[in-house]
């Protein structure tokens, strides 16, 4: 599904960010991306977001070259990946239901899809009961499962997750990382960042280790090893 083909990223002469990635994940995998800060994660995802360009090399979505899309079509790819970050990116004045409900707009869905699909996934992420609350109502934890509700609603076939447990305590750190194995349970490839030993060590799931821009293991059922 996605491909790195020998992809390297330079931000000038002394900035090296990405170098000579090959990578592959394949459709249905959930994949743990880990390193420190610096290693590159950051620009990996945002490459394969086509918020950037490589330097070297090509990024590949089945068989299309992601960064060769035009306008149009680059619209569509970004609709089939849902996106889970750290700090929630909650719109504060509207309800739950109205910020997933605005995923789906933007993605020119009708009203009655919103109306069936909106409480399903809320029903999925365990947050039925709070539909019409506004953010600042809700917890930390909530948040992060409102976000994945929106990047879940329009049935995308890869979500990213960065960091999403980053500001969670280990409870709803636990809950979000049960939710996140259930939609790839469901078939939706995960690829998954972050700095916490024990949600790596716990999903005994694919881990891809980078350090200072390249890949240094490739572990298919794998720990957290730095």
């Amino acid at each position: 599904m996605i491909y790195f083909d020998n992809v390297s990223k330079y931000y000038s002469d002394d900035s090296v960010a990405l170098e000579e990635v090959t990578l592959s994940i394949a459709p249905g995998e959930f994949v743990s991306i880990v390193g420190h800060s610096g290693a590159g994660k950051t620009t990996l995802l945002k490459l394969l977001l086509v918020e950037e360009g490589p330097s070297e090399g090509s990024i590949y979505f089945h068989s299309t070259d992601i960064h060769k899309l035009r306008r149009a079509h680059l619209t569509k790819y970004r609709q089939r990946i849902g996106t889970v970050f750290q700090d929630f990116r909650l719109l504060p004045n509207r309800t739950t239901y109205e910020n997933i409900a605005f995923a789906m707009e933007a993605a020119g869905r009708a009203d009655d899809e919103i109306q069936a699909d909106v409480p399903h996934v809320l029903d999925l992420v365990d947050l039925s009961d709070k539909m019409w609350n506004f953010p600042d109502e809700l917890s930390g934890g909530e948040r992060q499962r409102v976000a994945i509700a929106r990047a879940i609603v329009n049935q995308p076939d890869i979500i990213i997750a960065d960091e999403p447990t980053g500001n969670l305590d280990p409870i709803n750190t636990y809950e979000i990382v049960q939710i996140l194995k259930k939609i790839n349970d469901l078939g939706t490839t995960v690829v998954l960042t972050t700095h916490n030993k024990g949600v790596i060590d716990s999903l005994g799931r694919r881990v891809v280790t980078m350090d200072s821009g390249r890949i240094v293991r490739d572990d298919t059922s794998g720990r957290y090893v730095m």
